[in-house]
């Protein structure tokens, strides 16, 4: 057992306690079992552990995790604390911030700015993380996230959002507005109402400082200023609050959004597994009615259009199956090592049933990811139907790399009659009875590609190049 404050590594953890040193070590403290525990649940965890009980299950599960795990008078875990009643467990864990590129395309971010308080930042942070953001930022004139009441206050969130720190507020409004995200600057006497807003879109809400709110350089910055109505005999609300008020009206109109959005899903799926039920019906009808006239290839023709219909009926539930679980929100995955070529064969072998169909490829190297093949699979699958529908020239090449910390899949065939305008339209649910294609089948793909924290998108080119943009969960975990 450490019973001294003195030794070496517990003083190198008590200075954590300082920013200098944190910024020196590259590393801070998270205190109590929650911080602990989910630290210890991605990857990198800890670095080193104390601890007052030899029996806490964290103890074990960081010493398996390879911590340097040491066991610590209550005297000195009291210094090691920041809190008047310490729970016994604390953690040194590397910084976890991300640079402001790694947001990639997101549909919600909080920007904090010049925000003081590290409860109300720490809080944000937790409201964030349950309201389904894509991350947080702070900039250079807020608190440090690292600040042990700020990593208090987020109750283990900060191991869950992506945060990024130490940046200018104009840097972060002008790359979130070119990356498609309307920014709201939220301000007491903001000329819009928050529940006036359409906020399905990509959204950057802007929070300021808890005593006088934003400043006009910064609300210059947004797009629009807005206000929480208060119906109520209070000024205001507290900026914490004000947030999770804020985080959880997106929530709410992405869902409901959704929901909308599926009643039309679910015609235009109807409408799909109608036409490959139909085929088969009558395959089925000849071969049982007909079956001694004909020739054997007229039989094996038959046989494997039956074949190409059922793999097509699967694809169109697997897809409605996926579409009613984005809504619900109860979308899991299940990512494994898996070859994108290995994707892209399965996808050729199917498509080649059809004699008409043009080939699927796999051009440049091959590329092993850490995701869910089944959502892999889904996300190309569509692509490749409506590069077949909306292109005419040569077959679907697909190709994959990683960049940096992001996993790029795509899909591209020449030739097009579709305007840089019409493409991005394809990701829209389409009505039944437009003759193109799977009518869902784009709109789960770009469902699946954010609910992995990434996007979908397509660029007219030459053609149509379809992209899957997707952090790789090894490197984020």
């Amino acid at each position: 057992m450490l019973t001294s404050v003195r030794n070496p590594k517990v003083a190198a953890a008590i200075r954590l306690k300082k920013r200098a040193f944190r910024e020196r070590d590259r590393a801070f403290l998270a205190e109590g079992a929650q911080a602990v525990g989910e630290a210890l649940g991605r990857r990198g965890g800890l670095s080193a552990l104390f601890h007052t009980d030899p029996a806490h299950p964290l103890v074990g599960t960081a010493t398996e995790a390879g911590a340097d795990v040491h066991h610590v008078s209550r005297d000195v875990m009291q210094r090691l604390t920041s809190t008047v009643t310490p729970q016994g467990l604390v953690g040194v864990a590397p910084f976890v911030d991300v640079t402001l590129e790694r947001l990639g395309s997101p549909a919600c971010v909080a920007v904090l700015h010049a925000v003081r308080d590290p409860g109300n930042a720490g809080t944000v942070l937790r409201s964030a993380d349950a309201a389904g953001a894509d991350g947080v930022v702070f900039s250079a004139s807020s608190v440090d996230v690292y600040n042990p009441k700020t990593v208090r206050a987020s109750a283990g969130s900060l191991f869950h959002v992506p945060v990024v720190r130490e940046v200018e507020t104009a840097e972060v409004t002008a790359a979130l507005r070119e990356r498609g995200c309307r920014v709201y600057a939220m301000a007491a006497a903001g000329e819009t109402d928050l529940y006036h807003l359409d906020l399905r879109q990509p959204t950057a809400f802007l929070f300021g400082n808890e005593a006088w709110g934003l400043p006009s350089e910064a609300t210059a910055l947004a797009d629009s200023t807005v206000r929480v109505p208060i119906p109520g005999r209070a000024e205001s609300l507290n900026l914490a609050a004000a947030a999770t008020v804020c985080l959880f009206e997106w929530a709410r109109q992405r869902r409901e959004g959704r929901r909308v959005a599926l009643e039309s899903v679910i015609a235009a799926a109807a409408h799909d597994i109608r036409s490959p039920l139909t085929a088969m019906k009558g395959f089925g009808y000849a071969l049982s009615t007909r079956w001694d006239q004909m020739a054997v290839e007229q039989r094996d023709l038959m046989l494997q259009g039956i074949v190409y219909d059922t793999d097509r009926l699967n694809t169109i539930l697997r897809q409605l199956v996926d579409a009613a679980r984005l809504t619900a929100g109860t979308l899991d995955l299940f990512p494994e090592k898996v070859t994108v070529g290995s994707v892209v064969e399965q996808i050729a072998r199917t498509v080649s049933r059809d004699p008409d169909h043009p080939g699927v490829e796999l051009e440049g190297p091959d590329l092993e990811v850490f995701l869910d093949p089944e959502r892999l699979l889904l996300v190309l699958e569509a692509f490749v139907e409506s590069l077949v529908w909306w292109t005419n020239e040569g077959p679907v090449r697909v190709s994959a790399e990683l960049r940096g910390d992001r996993i790029l899949v795509r899909a591209f065939r020449r030739g097009t009659g579709l305007s840089a305008d019409e493409a991005p339209r394809l990701f829209e649910p389409r009505a039944p009875g437009t003759g193109a294609g799977s009518k869902i089948g784009m709109w789960v793909a770009l469902g699946v590609a954010e609910a992995q924290g990434g996007t979908a998108r397509v660029e007219v080119q030459d053609g149509l190049r379809f992209e899957l943009d997707i952090p790789s969960p090894d490197l984020l975990d």
